[in-house]
């Protein structure tokens, strides 16, 4: 057997970039992208991909070099995910919806060697650019991306994207990829929990996670896929690779806005989309009375959804799988794998089904959750927590010029997620927090997901974010900050603090309700819980603390001085303290 060594024949790197060409010779006529009046078939965007490539190593660039690109989901933001990577280099696609100082900083640490900026993004790459000349930095070169639909004439220096892709040469000699376990992409983590870091993909990582997440969402030949996912978030989970795997159609909106959702969902037939569950509210808001003539598949991940949410998603026709996944995941790592079975359960009990995370995706060789500490693993009884840890070829090749956090980030042969989470009976993995917002009062464990669950119930809140805040009896305790529904009438924080007792363990209940006109989000529409501490340390608890019991009932058991219903999770409770 040692005796048969690879050979070009029987060993080839895994690319996700290899299932372009692919879809040249088997697709080759079918519809590759939409965008407006504009439409590519997949020989077209194979043949463009091509020239830029040429184009790119015209201008010097080389192998490991970045290319950064500030855009929105538009043709070129899609091609780039070939192009660049096909000359060699590594694709950065940088969030739109950061400031100056921030894209800057990722020009920086980056050492982005050219820069594409798209045409409305012109003033806030301007800006980013002073800000890395200012700090002595090398600039980068620049490009813009006007509109290929209609062109504006906008420039930020003298290249433009479809100058480049017309002068580049489809027939020139691209390097060959001699090592999958070279980088592919960059990707900047959203920093809601810590600074931003710069995450790189495998070649190999992002083809089997491309792969993987296919079979698990069972995407078919042909698909329709809408845009509504930024592309620069994680690559667009991948599916910007995927829908050449499938020889799909990639159908492309600048704005994810309910109109133009809608529009395009009936005009060119779509089948697949992914989003946020943030994007959810935007669909229930533009689609009143709304019912989908076809059902759309929709992959969600991000913020876990609560249940209640799903279950309004899916009355009006969008078929909803859950994912859990992050940036150094390439994406989503586990899915909620949907079995047949829960078809015959109740609506309610369907969608609290779906809220779960699932199971590993394919493209890992394990998903667990375990304690931190001892790294042993937790039962699988659907209530004792852990931190969710994973290890495969999916996961990252590491943090770029960040050894403190790649010695922080995997530990003993797995990578440590940051995120709380359970493992139920049947071996699906719930997330229930991230690790820094674990409420710990009276030495118990407060999941805060829990607690929103129930405020998303309430008929009168819209949206909700639950924090710690100081408690001069238990350390901390729930502080809510809650969206009303309705803006005029408001929330009464006396009726929503009787809703959460009627419906979770008191200890549970928040000691104070905070009615906002929005919460903080960050550019990729997650809760910003670290400004919401700011301003819960500042407050003090509405309901007071009260004394401390005597004996206790047989029904109620008192750990701490505190009397409640829950006579299990308190046992547990003494038993940590």
């Amino acid at each position: 057997m040692e005796q048969l060594p690879k050979c070009p024949a029987n060993y080839v790197p895994l690319s996700p970039v290899g299932f372009l060409p692919r879809a040249n010779a088997v697709y080759g006529d079918r519809t590759s992208v939409i965008y407006g009046r504009v439409r590519f078939t997949w020989s077209q965007t194979y043949h463009r991909c091509r020239r830029l490539a040429s184009a790119l190593l015209a201008l010097g660039v080389r192998k490991n070099d970045v290319v950064s690109v500030l855009a929105p989901n538009v043709p070129a933001m899609y091609e780039m995910h070939f192009a660049v990577p096909m000359a060699g280099a590594v694709l950065n696609t940088i969030n739109t919806r950061l400031d100056a100082n921030a894209v800057a900083t990722i020009l920086r640490h980056s050492e982005a060697k050219l820069f594409f900026v798209d045409y409305d993004y012109v003033r806030l790459a301007s800006d980013a650019l002073q800000l890395v000349a200012n700090a002595g930095a090398p600039v980068p070169l620049v490009a813009v991306i006007d509109d290929i639909d209609t062109p504006t004439g906008v420039r930020l220096g003298e290249l433009e994207y479809e100058g480049l892709v017309a002068h580049g040469d489809p027939e020139a000699e691209l390097p060959p990829l001699t090592d999958e376990w070279d980088a592919v992409t960059l990707n900047y983590t959203s920093g809601t929990t810590s600074a931003p870091k710069g995450v790189l993909y495998s070649h190999r990582g992002a083809y089997l996670s491309t792969t993987s997440l296919l079979l698990q969402w069972g995407v078919g030949n042909e698909p329709v896929y809408l845009w509504t996912l930024p592309m620069f978030h994680c690559n667009g989970w991948t599916f910007t690779w995927g829908m050449a795997a499938r020889g799909g159609a990639n159908v492309c909106i600048r704005d994810a806005q309910p109109a133009n959702i809608y529009r395009a969902i009936a005009r060119h037939g779509v089948t697949h989309m992914c989003c946020a569950p943030v994007v959810f509210d935007i669909l229930l808001e533009g689609g009143a009375n709304k019912q989908l003539k076809a059902p759309v598949d929709v992959l969600t991940g991000g913020a876990p959804p609560p249940a209640t949410l799903l279950e309004r998603v899916e009355r009006i026709g969008f078929r909803v799988t859950h994912a859990y996944g992050l940036t150094e995941a390439t994406g989503p790592a586990l899915v909620c794998e949907w079995r047949d079975q829960w078809d015959r359960l109740p609506l309610p009990e369907r969608a609290r089904l779906k809220a779960r995370q699932g199971v590993s995706a394919l493209s890992l060789a394990d998903a667990d959750v375990k304690n931190a500490d001892t790294m042993v693993s937790v039962p699988r009884d659907g209530r004792t927590v852990g931190e969710i840890v994973l290890r495969g070829s999916s996961v990252m090749k590491g943090y770029l010029n960040n050894p403190e956090a790649n010695e922080k980030a995997f530990k003993g042969g797995w990578f440590l997620t940051g995120d709380v989470g359970v493992v139920h009976q049947d071996g699906y993995i719930e997330i229930k927090d991230r690790s820094k917002d674990v409420i710990i009062s009276g030495g118990e464990n407060i999941c805060s997901k829990e607690v929103e669950e129930v405020l998303f119930r309430h008929p009168a809140v819209a949206d909700a974010a639950v924090v710690a805040m100081p408690h001069p009896r238990w350390g901390e305790t729930p502080c809510a900050f809650i969206v009303a529904r309705n803006k005029a009438a408001g929330a009464c924080e006396d009726d929503v603090l009787a809703f959460c007792r009627k419906h979770m363990a008191r200890f549970m209940v928040p000691k104070k309700v905070v009615a906002v006109d929005a919460l903080p989000r960050n550019a990729l529409g997650k809760v910003e819980k670290v400004k919401l501490r700011e301003v819960a340390r500042k407050l003090v608890p509405t309901v007071p603390a009260q004394k401390p019991k005597g004996k206790t009932t047989n029904t109620t058991t008192t750990v701490g001085g505190r009397r409640d219903e829950q006579p299990v999770a308190h046992v547990m409770a003494a038993s940590r303290l």
